[in-house]
Protein backbone atom coordinates (compact mmCIF):
# COMPACT_ATOMS: atom_id res chain seq x y z
CA UNK A 1 0.00 0.00 0.00
CA UNK A 2 1.59 3.51 -1.15
CA UNK A 3 1.16 6.60 1.18
CA UNK A 4 1.66 10.00 -0.67
CA UNK A 5 2.83 13.35 1.40
CA UNK A 6 2.67 16.45 0.81
CA UNK A 7 6.20 18.18 0.03
CA UNK A 8 4.45 21.86 0.97
CA UNK A 9 2.83 21.27 4.59
CA UNK A 10 3.34 17.65 4.99
CA UNK A 11 0.09 16.34 4.77
CA UNK A 12 -0.73 12.93 4.36
CA UNK A 13 -2.88 10.73 1.79
CA UNK A 14 -3.69 7.43 0.99
CA UNK A 15 -3.91 8.15 -2.38
CA UNK A 16 -2.63 10.43 -4.93
CA UNK A 17 -4.45 13.97 -5.46
CA UNK A 18 -3.94 16.26 -7.83
CA UNK A 19 -4.41 19.63 -5.06
CA UNK A 20 -3.56 19.31 -1.29
CA UNK A 21 -6.74 19.86 0.54
CA UNK A 22 -4.55 21.26 3.75
CA UNK A 23 -2.47 23.43 2.15
CA UNK A 24 -4.06 23.99 -1.38
CA UNK A 25 -1.17 23.73 -3.60
CA UNK A 26 -1.17 21.81 -6.61
CA UNK A 27 1.08 18.34 -7.57
CA UNK A 28 2.75 18.77 -4.36
CA UNK A 29 1.74 15.05 -2.94
CA UNK A 30 4.65 12.27 -3.32
CA UNK A 31 4.86 8.92 -2.54
CA UNK A 32 6.31 7.88 0.18
CA UNK A 33 7.00 3.90 -0.44
CA UNK A 34 9.74 3.37 2.27
CA UNK A 35 7.36 4.33 5.26
CA UNK A 36 4.05 1.56 4.18
CA UNK A 37 5.43 -1.00 2.35
CA UNK A 38 4.85 -3.82 3.97
CA UNK A 39 7.93 -6.29 2.85
CA UNK A 40 10.16 -3.10 3.77
CA UNK A 41 8.57 -2.83 7.39
CA UNK A 42 9.19 -6.81 7.94
CA UNK A 43 12.59 -6.06 7.00
CA UNK A 44 13.47 -3.96 9.40
CA UNK A 45 14.07 -4.46 12.94
CA UNK A 46 12.26 -4.07 16.22
CA UNK A 47 14.23 -1.62 18.68
CA UNK A 48 13.69 -3.48 21.98
CA UNK A 49 12.37 -1.13 24.42
CA UNK A 50 15.13 -0.48 27.26
CA UNK A 51 14.20 0.83 30.68
CA UNK A 52 16.92 2.44 32.89
CA UNK A 53 15.80 3.06 36.92
CA UNK A 54 15.72 7.02 37.82
CA UNK A 55 18.27 6.14 40.11
CA UNK A 56 21.26 5.17 37.74
CA UNK A 57 20.61 8.54 35.45
CA UNK A 58 23.03 10.82 35.64
CA UNK A 59 22.13 14.85 36.84
CA UNK A 60 21.89 17.68 35.09
CA UNK A 61 25.32 19.19 34.92
CA UNK A 62 24.65 22.35 37.08
CA UNK A 63 27.31 24.27 35.69
CA UNK A 64 26.03 26.12 32.52
CA UNK A 65 27.79 28.34 29.93
CA UNK A 66 27.99 31.67 30.46
CA UNK A 67 28.03 34.16 28.19
CA UNK A 68 29.27 37.17 30.03
CA UNK A 69 26.38 39.50 29.12
CA UNK A 70 24.33 39.43 32.09
CA UNK A 71 21.02 40.60 30.67
CA UNK A 72 21.25 37.62 28.16
CA UNK A 73 21.98 35.28 30.54
CA UNK A 74 19.37 36.31 33.44
CA UNK A 75 16.54 35.26 30.52
CA UNK A 76 18.55 31.54 30.64
CA UNK A 77 18.15 31.55 34.56
CA UNK A 78 22.05 31.86 35.29
CA UNK A 79 22.94 30.86 31.29
CA UNK A 80 22.96 28.22 28.47
CA UNK A 81 22.44 24.22 29.64
CA UNK A 82 25.03 22.48 27.87
CA UNK A 83 22.70 19.97 25.39
CA UNK A 84 20.23 22.79 25.37
CA UNK A 85 18.11 23.67 22.11
CA UNK A 86 17.36 27.29 21.85
CA UNK A 87 14.61 28.60 19.21
CA UNK A 88 15.00 32.39 18.97
CA UNK A 89 12.49 34.65 17.34
CA UNK A 90 12.35 38.27 16.22
CA UNK A 91 10.95 40.59 13.15
CA UNK A 92 13.52 41.08 10.30
CA UNK A 93 16.16 43.26 11.47
CA UNK A 94 15.55 43.75 15.15
CA UNK A 95 19.08 42.12 15.79
CA UNK A 96 19.07 38.52 16.40
CA UNK A 97 22.30 37.95 14.04
CA UNK A 98 23.98 40.82 16.50
CA UNK A 99 22.85 39.52 19.42
CA UNK A 100 24.19 36.20 18.77
CA UNK A 101 27.90 37.56 17.96
CA UNK A 102 27.72 40.04 20.66
CA UNK A 103 26.75 37.01 23.27
CA UNK A 104 28.94 34.23 22.17
CA UNK A 105 32.06 35.88 21.16
CA UNK A 106 33.68 34.20 24.29
CA UNK A 107 32.26 30.54 23.30
CA UNK A 108 33.66 28.14 21.04
CA UNK A 109 31.06 28.53 18.15
CA UNK A 110 30.09 27.22 15.04
CA UNK A 111 27.94 29.67 13.51
CA UNK A 112 25.72 27.84 10.33
CA UNK A 113 24.28 30.93 8.33
CA UNK A 114 22.20 30.55 5.10
CA UNK A 115 20.63 34.30 5.38
CA UNK A 116 24.21 35.97 5.03
CA UNK A 117 27.70 35.57 3.55
CA UNK A 118 30.45 35.01 5.63
CA UNK A 119 31.88 38.07 3.90
CA UNK A 120 28.66 39.97 5.10
CA UNK A 121 29.00 38.73 8.92
CA UNK A 122 32.79 39.64 9.24
CA UNK A 123 32.12 43.15 8.12
CA UNK A 124 29.45 43.50 10.64
CA UNK A 125 31.75 42.23 13.38
CA UNK A 126 34.38 44.41 12.73
CA UNK A 127 31.78 47.38 12.35
CA UNK A 128 30.82 46.32 16.05
CA UNK A 129 34.01 45.35 17.31
CA UNK A 130 33.12 41.76 18.01
CA UNK A 131 36.06 39.45 18.24
CA UNK A 132 35.35 36.66 15.93
CA UNK A 133 38.26 34.36 17.23
CA UNK A 134 36.39 31.54 18.75
CA UNK A 135 34.14 31.65 15.40
CA UNK A 136 34.06 29.28 12.81
CA UNK A 137 31.52 29.58 9.76
CA UNK A 138 29.71 27.83 7.42
CA UNK A 139 26.95 28.30 4.80
CA UNK A 140 26.35 24.70 3.90
CA UNK A 141 23.18 24.00 4.55
CA UNK A 142 22.52 20.22 4.03
CA UNK A 143 21.28 19.01 7.48
CA UNK A 144 22.92 15.98 6.76
CA UNK A 145 26.56 17.38 5.98
CA UNK A 146 26.28 19.44 8.95
CA UNK A 147 25.77 16.46 11.27
CA UNK A 148 28.27 14.97 10.33
CA UNK A 149 30.79 18.09 10.56
CA UNK A 150 29.64 18.82 13.95
CA UNK A 151 30.14 15.33 15.35
CA UNK A 152 33.64 15.53 14.56
CA UNK A 153 33.92 18.63 16.42
CA UNK A 154 31.74 17.63 19.28
CA UNK A 155 34.73 18.11 22.31
CA UNK A 156 35.83 21.84 20.50
CA UNK A 157 32.35 23.59 20.02
CA UNK A 158 30.26 24.41 22.87
CA UNK A 159 27.18 26.53 21.01
CA UNK A 160 26.01 25.56 17.13
CA UNK A 161 23.75 28.12 15.57
CA UNK A 162 21.69 27.53 12.88
CA UNK A 163 20.50 31.12 11.09
CA UNK A 164 17.98 30.45 10.10
CA UNK A 165 16.10 27.18 10.49
CA UNK A 166 14.34 28.22 7.13
CA UNK A 167 17.27 27.72 4.92
CA UNK A 168 18.18 24.12 5.81
CA UNK A 169 17.10 21.42 4.30
CA UNK A 170 17.42 17.31 3.69
CA UNK A 171 18.27 15.39 1.32
CA UNK A 172 15.69 12.65 2.44
CA UNK A 173 12.97 15.15 2.43
CA UNK A 174 11.36 16.54 -1.37
CA UNK A 175 10.50 20.10 -1.19
CA UNK A 176 12.04 23.51 -0.89
CA UNK A 177 13.53 24.34 1.72
CA UNK A 178 11.54 26.21 4.64
CA UNK A 179 8.60 23.92 3.38
CA UNK A 180 7.07 22.16 6.60
CA UNK A 181 8.48 18.78 5.49
CA UNK A 182 11.89 20.20 5.19
CA UNK A 183 11.73 21.83 8.51
CA UNK A 184 10.40 19.06 10.83
CA UNK A 185 12.94 16.67 9.46
CA UNK A 186 15.88 19.38 9.72
CA UNK A 187 14.86 20.25 13.06
CA UNK A 188 14.66 17.02 14.62
CA UNK A 189 17.95 15.29 13.25
CA UNK A 190 19.69 18.49 14.41
CA UNK A 191 17.75 18.34 18.35
CA UNK A 192 18.99 15.00 18.07
CA UNK A 193 22.31 15.65 17.40
CA UNK A 194 22.70 18.46 20.25
CA UNK A 195 21.25 16.39 22.94
CA UNK A 196 23.90 13.56 21.48
CA UNK A 197 26.97 15.73 21.72
CA UNK A 198 25.92 17.49 24.58
CA UNK A 199 26.41 20.91 22.90
CA UNK A 200 23.96 23.60 23.11
CA UNK A 201 21.65 24.39 19.84
CA UNK A 202 20.40 28.04 19.12
CA UNK A 203 17.93 28.07 15.88
CA UNK A 204 17.07 30.92 14.70
CA UNK A 205 13.49 31.57 13.23
CA UNK A 206 11.49 33.32 11.36
CA UNK A 207 8.29 35.74 12.52
CA UNK A 208 5.41 36.17 10.18
CA UNK A 209 3.67 39.57 9.39
CA UNK A 210 1.12 38.30 12.39
CA UNK A 211 3.81 38.17 15.07
CA UNK A 212 4.38 34.42 15.02
CA UNK A 213 7.03 32.04 14.75
CA UNK A 214 6.90 30.74 10.56
CA UNK A 215 6.56 27.48 9.82
CA UNK A 216 5.16 24.65 12.00
CA UNK A 217 4.32 25.60 15.53
CA UNK A 218 5.69 22.30 16.53
CA UNK A 219 9.00 23.58 16.49
CA UNK A 220 8.01 25.95 19.79
CA UNK A 221 7.06 21.73 21.55
CA UNK A 222 10.79 19.98 20.36
CA UNK A 223 12.98 22.41 21.56
CA UNK A 224 13.82 23.51 25.32
CA UNK A 225 13.58 27.33 25.30
CA UNK A 226 11.62 29.55 23.02
CA UNK A 227 13.26 33.20 23.10
CA UNK A 228 11.45 36.11 21.62
CA UNK A 229 13.55 39.21 20.47
CA UNK A 230 11.46 42.19 20.36
CA UNK A 231 11.55 45.55 19.32
CA UNK A 232 10.46 48.70 17.65
CA UNK A 233 13.14 49.51 14.09
CA UNK A 234 12.24 52.69 15.22
CA UNK A 235 13.17 52.61 19.04
CA UNK A 236 16.45 52.02 20.22
CA UNK A 237 15.34 49.55 22.49
CA UNK A 238 15.42 45.72 22.56
CA UNK A 239 13.78 42.91 25.19
CA UNK A 240 14.81 39.48 25.37
CA UNK A 241 12.16 36.96 26.73
CA UNK A 242 11.42 33.63 27.09
CA UNK A 243 8.10 32.43 26.29
CA UNK A 244 9.30 28.75 27.30
CA UNK A 245 12.47 27.46 29.26
CA UNK A 246 12.38 23.95 30.06
CA UNK A 247 16.07 25.22 32.54
CA UNK A 248 15.34 28.60 34.15
CA UNK A 249 12.38 30.98 34.36
CA UNK A 250 10.02 32.08 31.98
CA UNK A 251 9.21 35.57 34.03
CA UNK A 252 13.02 37.18 33.50
CA UNK A 253 13.60 39.77 30.73
CA UNK A 254 16.89 40.96 29.15
CA UNK A 255 16.88 44.52 28.47
CA UNK A 256 19.28 45.99 25.50
CA UNK A 257 19.86 49.34 23.78
CA UNK A 258 20.73 49.78 20.09
CA UNK A 259 23.57 51.98 19.84
CA UNK A 260 26.72 52.68 16.83
CA UNK A 261 28.77 49.90 19.01
CA UNK A 262 25.63 47.57 18.98
CA UNK A 263 23.58 46.44 21.36
CA UNK A 264 24.39 47.49 24.99
CA UNK A 265 22.81 45.98 28.33
CA UNK A 266 20.21 47.97 30.18
CA UNK A 267 19.98 48.31 33.97
CA UNK A 268 18.35 51.63 34.65
CA UNK A 269 14.92 51.15 35.45
CA UNK A 270 13.19 54.15 34.29
CA UNK A 271 15.06 53.88 30.74
CA UNK A 272 11.30 54.14 29.41
CA UNK A 273 10.60 57.14 31.04
CA UNK A 274 11.89 59.60 28.62
CA UNK A 275 10.64 62.82 30.84
CA UNK A 276 8.67 61.85 34.27
CA UNK A 277 8.52 64.64 35.67
CA UNK A 278 6.06 66.40 33.19
CA UNK A 279 2.77 66.27 33.15
CA UNK A 280 0.69 65.62 30.41
CA UNK A 281 -2.54 64.68 29.44
CA UNK A 282 -3.89 61.21 28.75
CA UNK A 283 0.00 59.97 30.27
CA UNK A 284 0.32 57.74 33.18
CA UNK A 285 3.11 56.07 34.81
CA UNK A 286 2.87 51.74 36.03
CA UNK A 287 5.10 49.96 38.22
CA UNK A 288 5.39 45.88 36.95
CA UNK A 289 7.79 43.12 38.00
CA UNK A 290 9.47 41.18 35.27
CA UNK A 291 11.29 38.39 36.91
CA UNK A 292 13.24 39.73 40.10
CA UNK A 293 13.34 43.53 39.17
CA UNK A 294 10.82 46.35 38.88
CA UNK A 295 10.44 48.21 35.91
CA UNK A 296 8.33 51.51 35.10
CA UNK A 297 6.56 52.48 31.76
CA UNK A 298 4.40 54.93 30.65
CA UNK A 299 0.89 54.33 29.17
CA UNK A 300 -0.53 56.63 26.66
CA UNK A 301 -3.82 56.95 25.58
CA UNK A 302 -5.84 59.49 23.38
CA UNK A 303 -9.51 59.23 23.16
CA UNK A 304 -11.05 61.68 20.64
CA UNK A 305 -14.80 61.77 19.11
CA UNK A 306 -15.75 60.08 16.20
CA UNK A 307 -18.13 60.45 13.63
CA UNK A 308 -17.61 56.77 12.93
CA UNK A 309 -20.71 53.87 13.75
CA UNK A 310 -18.25 52.04 15.47
CA UNK A 311 -15.49 53.67 16.75
CA UNK A 312 -11.89 52.49 17.11
CA UNK A 313 -9.94 50.97 19.13
CA UNK A 314 -6.02 50.70 18.51
CA UNK A 315 -3.25 49.37 20.75
CA UNK A 316 0.00 48.97 20.75
CA UNK A 317 1.79 47.12 23.86
CA UNK A 318 -0.99 46.22 25.98
CA UNK A 319 -2.95 43.14 25.73
CA UNK A 320 -5.71 44.23 23.00
CA UNK A 321 -8.46 41.85 24.10
CA UNK A 322 -8.07 42.93 28.40
CA UNK A 323 -7.81 46.84 27.01
CA UNK A 324 -11.57 45.46 25.73
CA UNK A 325 -12.38 44.79 29.14
CA UNK A 326 -11.31 47.46 31.17
CA UNK A 327 -13.56 49.86 28.66
CA UNK A 328 -16.04 48.10 29.49
CA UNK A 329 -15.78 48.50 32.80
CA UNK A 330 -14.91 52.29 32.66
CA UNK A 331 -17.94 52.15 30.69
CA UNK A 332 -20.50 50.67 33.29
CA UNK A 333 -19.08 51.69 36.72
CA UNK A 334 -17.82 55.12 35.85
CA UNK A 335 -20.47 56.32 33.67
CA UNK A 336 -18.08 57.55 30.65
CA UNK A 337 -19.90 57.27 26.79
CA UNK A 338 -16.94 55.27 25.26
CA UNK A 339 -18.90 54.66 22.38
CA UNK A 340 -18.59 58.52 21.00
CA UNK A 341 -14.61 58.14 21.12
CA UNK A 342 -12.05 56.86 19.42
CA UNK A 343 -9.33 55.13 21.24
CA UNK A 344 -5.89 54.81 20.61
CA UNK A 345 -3.62 53.66 23.37
CA UNK A 346 0.14 53.21 23.22
CA UNK A 347 3.00 52.16 25.61
CA UNK A 348 6.59 53.89 24.94
CA UNK A 349 8.98 52.68 23.83
CA UNK A 350 8.07 49.77 21.39
CA UNK A 351 7.62 46.99 24.55
CA UNK A 352 5.09 45.07 25.44
CA UNK A 353 3.15 44.70 28.91
CA UNK A 354 1.87 41.24 29.77
CA UNK A 355 0.95 41.95 33.72
CA UNK A 356 -1.77 42.81 34.90
CA UNK A 357 -0.30 45.48 37.39
CA UNK A 358 -0.98 48.10 34.16
CA UNK A 359 -4.63 48.26 34.18
CA UNK A 360 -5.20 50.52 36.71
CA UNK A 361 -2.44 52.88 35.11
CA UNK A 362 -4.22 52.52 31.83
CA UNK A 363 -7.73 53.01 33.30
CA UNK A 364 -6.26 56.30 35.02
CA UNK A 365 -4.41 57.53 31.19
CA UNK A 366 -7.78 56.93 29.93
CA UNK A 367 -9.66 59.02 32.28
CA UNK A 368 -6.68 61.46 31.95
CA UNK A 369 -7.74 62.13 28.03
CA UNK A 370 -11.64 61.97 28.63
CA UNK A 371 -11.37 64.76 30.64
CA UNK A 372 -8.54 66.75 29.15
CA UNK A 373 -6.79 66.61 32.50
CA UNK A 374 -3.30 65.77 33.38
CA UNK A 375 -2.57 63.22 36.37
CA UNK A 376 -1.01 64.39 39.83
CA UNK A 377 2.59 65.22 39.10
CA UNK A 378 4.89 62.02 40.18
CA UNK A 379 2.02 59.63 40.52
CA UNK A 380 2.13 56.21 39.51
CA UNK A 381 -0.40 53.21 39.59
CA UNK A 382 -0.06 49.24 40.43
CA UNK A 383 -2.99 47.28 40.34
CA UNK A 384 -4.98 44.92 38.58
CA UNK A 385 -8.60 45.77 37.76
CA UNK A 386 -11.36 42.83 37.84
CA UNK A 387 -15.04 42.99 35.77
CA UNK A 388 -16.53 44.30 39.01
CA UNK A 389 -14.24 47.52 39.00
CA UNK A 390 -12.06 46.19 42.04
CA UNK A 391 -8.76 46.68 42.41
CA UNK A 392 -6.79 43.98 43.10
CA UNK A 393 -3.10 43.51 44.81
CA UNK A 394 -0.57 42.16 41.95
CA UNK A 395 2.68 40.12 42.65
CA UNK A 396 5.73 42.09 44.40
CA UNK A 397 3.40 45.33 44.90
CA UNK A 398 5.20 46.17 47.93
CA UNK A 399 8.91 45.43 46.30
CA UNK A 400 7.17 47.88 43.27
CA UNK A 401 6.25 51.00 45.62
CA UNK A 402 9.16 50.54 47.90
CA UNK A 403 10.85 51.10 44.52
CA UNK A 404 8.82 53.63 43.60
CA UNK A 405 9.37 55.99 46.29
CA UNK A 406 13.40 55.29 45.97
CA UNK A 407 12.94 56.74 42.68
CA UNK A 408 10.81 60.04 43.88
CA UNK A 409 7.04 59.08 43.07
CA UNK A 410 5.33 60.52 45.86
CA UNK A 411 1.48 59.87 44.96
CA UNK A 412 1.06 56.07 44.47
CA UNK A 413 -2.11 54.53 43.79
CA UNK A 414 -2.43 50.99 44.53
CA UNK A 415 -5.22 48.26 45.98
CA UNK A 416 -4.18 49.95 49.12
CA UNK A 417 -5.69 53.09 48.97
CA UNK A 418 -7.52 52.43 46.04
CA UNK A 419 -10.88 49.13 46.13
CA UNK A 420 -12.27 50.60 43.44
CA UNK A 421 -11.91 52.13 39.88
CA UNK A 422 -14.85 54.68 41.20
CA UNK A 423 -12.49 56.27 43.74
CA UNK A 424 -10.28 57.56 40.66
CA UNK A 425 -12.83 60.03 39.81
CA UNK A 426 -12.08 61.73 43.02
CA UNK A 427 -8.04 62.36 42.05
CA UNK A 428 -8.76 62.80 38.43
Amino acid sequence: MAFFICSQCGYGSASWLGRCPNCGEFNTLKEAPSYLKDDEQDKEETKKLSLIPFKKIQSLKKDRLKTGVFEFDRVFGGGIVPGEVVLLTGEPGVGKSTLLLQVLSKRKTVYISGEEAAEQVKERAERLNINLDNFLFSDDLQVEGIIEGLEKLQDKVEVVVIDSIQTVYSKKVEGPPGSISQLKESAAKLINLAKNIKTALIIVGHITKGGEIAGPKSLEHLVDCVLNFEGERVSNLRILRANKNRFGPTDEIGIFEMKQEGLVEVTNQLIFLENKEKQEVGKAIVGIVEGKRPLFFEIQTLAVSTFLPVPRRVVKGLDYNKVLLLLAVVRKYLGHPLDKFDIYVNVVGGVQIKSTASDLGFIASLLSSLKNTPLMKKSIFVGEVGLLGEVRKVNFEDKIIKEAKRFGFRSIYSSSNLTNVRILKDFI
